[in-house]
């Protein structure tokens, strides 16, 4: 099997995989993905995908993950295995869709206007 790529983003983080068929590894910025996310849960986030069509041990996963914080780049990596199971086999597609892996977040960050505190946050109003 050749390599399959693919990319997949979350607030700040943009994660990019490289799937060929193996035994089940996954590297995440040269790291193992138990090292790199040592929160069970956000393991448990990065597994979706293969454990919701059954193909958990078929391939070998490498990924570089950039920027945002270590639950972004989860769902980053979630986004990006999906995608590229769908170019696996398009019969994955219906259930990954389902359960909502196929959704690119929009949430992030608003950015800070002129003339505010924050986003959204006004300066406090002084009568005197």
């Amino acid at each position: 099997m050749e390599v399959i790529s693919s990319i997949g983003r979350r607030k700040t983080s943009v994660a990019r995989i490289y799937m060929t068929s193996g035994k089940g590894e996954i590297t995440v910025n040269n790291k193992s993905v138990e090292d790199y996310f040592p929160a069970g849960i956000l393991q448990t986030i990065v597994r979706q995908p293969l454990n919701t069509v059954g193909q958990d041990g078929n391939f070998d996963i490498k990924v570089n993950v950039d920027g945002g914080g270590p639950a972004g780049q989860a769902e980053a990596i979630r986004l990006a295995l999906s995608r590229a199971l769908c170019e696996v086999d398009a019969e994955n597609r219906s259930p990954l869709k389902k359960e909502g892996f196929l959704t690119r977040d929009p949430r992030m960050v608003e950015r800070k206007k002129y003339g505010r505190r924050k986003a959204r946050r006004k300066f406090q109003f002084s009568k005197r």
